[in-house]
């Protein structure tokens, strides 16, 4: 049976570690209800791979688009309630009923307040609680972790995700599901030398490099403006 993975927020921590643990196999489900707090960013800076930065609602819906191509589902439901279940966790939401998980990732803002049901330690930082983990992502239950800010990360976008993929490859590594690296190799890179494809890999003939290689440039070149950031709530608007 596939192991199942809930992971609560669709920020940069919680899509790139539904990537890691999709691609790996393992069943995942992103539950985001709310508006990332990212998207109130104007433009992103910081971002391996930008030069001159990128809008912050393009970098989160092309983070999206990967955890979905990797094979990740979302469901658009507030998280109300994690609970333990006979064989791992019980995840209620207040749109869409409950899930059942064998594994759960806190990856929203920091407000912890649906894990009331576990004893895991809380760090508080005025308004907000934020989870004591190690450096894994892992917390003191098992199949229970944490990911970006709600981590205590840096609150930096590019932190956030790679704190993400620390996470997600842990669940992956505690799944026993076999996996090695994200690599796509040239044809004979192991195979040649008289190795074995490692799990997670796989060696690709040229043509089907030069393939891929023009699908992801298509795709870069398809991105386009995205809508305005939104304003922080407790900023006035304007009545004209």
């Amino acid at each position: 049976m596939t192991q199942r993975v809930a992971i609560v927020g669709g920020g940069p921590a919680g899509l790139t570690a539904a990537t890691y643990t999709a691609r790996a196999g393992l069943e995942t489900t992103v539950f985001d209800a709310d508006e990332p707090i990212l998207a109130r960013n104007a433009h992103l800076e910081n971002v391996p791979g930008f030069p001159a930065g990128v809008n912050a609602r393009t970098f989160l819906d092309a983070t999206r688009e990967q955890a979905e191509r990797a094979g990740a589902d979302f469901e658009e439901a507030f998280v109300e309630r994690v609970e333990s279940a006979d064989e791992g966790f019980r995840v209620e939401t207040a749109e869409s009923g409950a899930f059942d998980a064998d594994f759960v990732v806190a990856a929203s803002w920091p407000d912890v307040s649906y894990l009331d049901g576990f004893d895991v330690e809380r760090i508080d930082r005025g308004s907000k609680t934020m989870l004591d983990v190690d450096e894994f992502g892992r917390t003191g239950v098992e199949g229970l972790y944490a990911a970006g800010r709600i981590a205590r990360q840096y609150h930096q976008a590019v932190v956030a995700a790679g704190h993400g993929a620390t996470t997600g490859l842990t669940v992956v590594e505690d799944s026993d599901e076999p996996y090695y690296h994200d690599w796509v190799a040239p044809d004979g890179y192991f195979s040649g030398r008289g190795r074995e494809v490692p799990p997670g890999c796989e060696e690709i003939e040229e043509r089907e490099r030069r393939e891929r290689e023009r699908e992801s440039l298509e795709r870069l070149e398809a991105l386009s403006p995205a809508d305005p950031p939104t304003q922080h709530p407790s900023v006035d608007g304007d009545d004209d």
